[in-house]
């Protein structure tokens, strides 16, 4: 049978918020929960429907491959579906359902007599700034960084008990981690409030880590920054987070590229832009002129009556693109120099030239308001 959309499972908008789908799984959870509907075979289904589009649509990256190629896609990720009560879907039900009926966890909501099976956390993840210059974006840089990350404490092996101890079942849940309550029709399974459902107390805190299972480490990380990475853009490396706890993977490392600015060059994608100034005579009668780029210099030609404003290009100086490796263009904007303090004869030069030009220098100069008007039509 064709699965449903998740998000018309849920009766949401594909651009809704987090929010929006816990709101509406709590709906579709306590609609369809098989206690409210005891041996009801089509409310199980659309309750397990419900979680399944929920750890989905929960979930950043599911919801990304899910948007983009569909059921098909999760598939080939490895996704199949809902497969049982896991411990992503407890944490939802917990994070939905707990503050409305005052639950705590639902490992063993259908008959309560399991003890709790907690299941290890993940590390977290760290995030790291790196400044670099737009040369070192461009050709890409390795880079070594110390970061202070939590670790499995080496006393205690993540433990959080003093070696040669362990720890004790909790006299409240008698290690269940849960305590059972009747409310209505409902029976309700509470989180454990004296060992907040782990099962067990610590009687013999291990000492090293005073029973976090813990301690902060300095870690260098070495890695490499790709050609073309543009400011703002994040580079993830696996595995180099925090610790996770005992038998659960580390988090992962997160590094914010901020690419420093340039004093010559303004970056635009994978092209680079630049202005020079030449004078009024080398515009006039074309020239060649030297310029820099971030791997040497450049000779460009100024072709003859170059106007103020005008955009040069030389080709494959600007910066690979980070996923096609292709390489944009330099492009340099011509400013013309007025020139200052000219000495007498140079003066006469200049108005000998205009002249020769047939432009009358102490003369209104009617010819600038007709090119304005042809400007605006």
């Amino acid at each position: 049978m064709a699965k449903r959309d998740y998000y018309e499972v849920l009766e949401v908008s594909r651009t809704c918020t987090c929010d929006e789908i816990k709101k509406a799984y709590r709906k579709k959870a306590l609609q369809y929960h098989p206690d409210k509907n005891p041996g009801d075979k089509e409310a199980e289904e659309k309750f397990k429907e419900a979680a399944e589009a929920y750890s989905v649509l929960m979930d950043d990256e599911k919801r990304s491959i899910y948007d983009q190629f569909g059921h098909q896609g999760l598939r080939g990720e490895g996704y199949s579906g809902f497969s049982g009560f896991n411990s992503s879907v407890f944490q939802g039900f917990e994070d939905i359902l707990g503050s409305f009926f005052n639950f705590g966890g639902f490992e063993d909501f259908f008959g309560g007599t399991r003890k709790a099976r907690r299941y290890p956390r993940k590390g977290r993840d760290l995030a790291f700034e790196v400044k670099i210059s737009l040369e070192q974006a461009a050709s890409g840089i390795e880079k070594e960084i110390q970061i202070s990350r939590s670790e499995i404490c080496p006393s205690c092996n993540g433990s959080k008990t003093k070696p040669g101890t362990h720890k004790q079942d909790c006299p409240m849940c008698h290690g269940r981690g849960k305590v059972k309550h009747q409310q209505g029709f409902f029976s309700l399974v509470q989180t454990c409030p004296k060992c907040r459902g782990e099962g067990s107390v610590i009687t013999n805190p291990c000492e090293e880590c005073s029973g976090t299972g813990a301690v902060k480490k300095k870690k260098k990380v070495s890695f490499k920054i790709p050609p073309g990475v543009e400011d703002g853009m994040k580079l993830r490396i696996h595995g180099e987070g925090e610790a996770g706890e005992k038998g659960a993977p580390k988090g992962d490392l997160y590094v914010l590229i901020k690419v420093k600015k340039h004093k010559i060059f303004q970056r635009e994608k994978e092209n680079l832009l630049c202005e020079i100034k030449i004078s009024f005579a080398k515009a006039a009668l074309g020239t060649q002129v030297k310029i820099p780029t971030l791997n040497g210099n450049e000779i460009l030609h100024i072709p003859k009556g170059t106007q103020p404003g005008k955009v040069l290009k030389i080709k494959g100086k600007g910066i690979k693109n980070v996923n096609n490796h292709q390489k944009g263009h330099l492009y340099i904007k011509v400013n013309v120099e007025t020139p200052k303090n000219l000495n007498k004869r140079q003066k006469e030069m200049l108005k000998d030239f205009a002249e020769s030009r047939g432009e009358k220098l102490d003369s209104v100069d009617s010819n600038v308001v007709k090119k304005i008007k042809n400007l605006f039509q």
